[in-house]
């Protein structure tokens, strides 16, 4: 199959070389990812400023386009200037640190699946937890039979999938559970700081986010060694609300 990765940590994030070197040898591979990290820009796009793309290389194996932008950015040029051939499947990642909860709103390693999937491409995220990752070479052998199985069964078009991995030796995983996003919020919090010429600053922080003990909850089920699998879609509409507001008095 034909196979776009992307991520948010950069081209040469070593998550994504994982999944490249795993798969190049049995299917047609293209890079398109940013040429620095780009983590936590969500779904944002760039206007103001033109894309640059260059072709870059880490051994006679691993060659692809870093772009001067998002992971959104990446999914749009690759499909419209820099691939010669539309991908069969587009798999954003390995990523360092879970993306659950909702984090999913602010990862640009989710952005770059939802991107494909909005064109209509099947598309999974990918991360592990924490950020000293053990093994990213057995998250890449499992992403490989999960993307085989989504080519084999589909996706409805708008869908991704969103994986999370605990971060221990396949060994001691429990299985793997399909789940929902959990919603509960971060306890955020800011340092306030003063600079040398007596002007605020500002350093963002928050507390880990808290889960209920519901294994059908993506965050839950990672802290049980459970691998998590969450269908996303790009449809936010509320339809249940759709249909209420729709009963509300507008000619008055």
């Amino acid at each position: 199959m034909n196979i776009l990765l992307t991520n948010d940590d950069g081209i040469f994030a070593p998550g994504l070389q994982a999944l490249h070197q795993r798969l190049a040898d049995r299917h047609t591979v293209d890079v398109v990812a940013p040429d620095q990290e780009r983590s936590a820009v969500g779904h944002g796009i760039t206007l103001h400023h033109p894309l640059r793309a260059s072709r870059v290389a880490l051994n006679a194996h691993f060659k692809g386009y870093a772009v001067s932008g998002t992971p959104a950015d990446c999914i749009k040029l690759g499909m419209f200037e820099l691939l010669a051939n539309r991908p069969d499947l587009v798999l954003s990642g390995i990523n360092p640190g879970a993306n659950v909860g909702i984090n999913v709103n602010y990862s640009g390693t989710v952005a770059g699946a939802k991107e494909a999937a909005l064109y209509g491409l099947p598309a999974i995220a990918v991360s592990v937890q924490g950020r000293d990752v053990v093994n990213f070479e057995d998250a890449a052998a499992f992403t490989e039979s999960l993307a085989e199985m989504v080519l084999h069964r589909g996706l409805p078009r708008g869908t991704f999938l969103n994986v999370n991995i605990p971060n221990v030796p396949f060994a001691e995983i429990a299985g793997t559970v399909v789940s929902r996003q959990g919603n509960g919020v971060f306890a955020d919090h800011f340092e306030k700081r003063r600079d040398p010429r007596n002007r605020a600053y500002f350093w963002p922080g928050s507390d880990p986010q808290v889960f209920a003990d519901d294994p059908d909850v993506d965050g839950a089920a990672l802290e049980d060694n459970f691998i998590s699998i969450t269908p996303i879609k790009c449809d936010m509409t509320d339809y249940d609300v759709l249909e209420r507001l729709r009963r509300w008095p507008w000619e008055s």
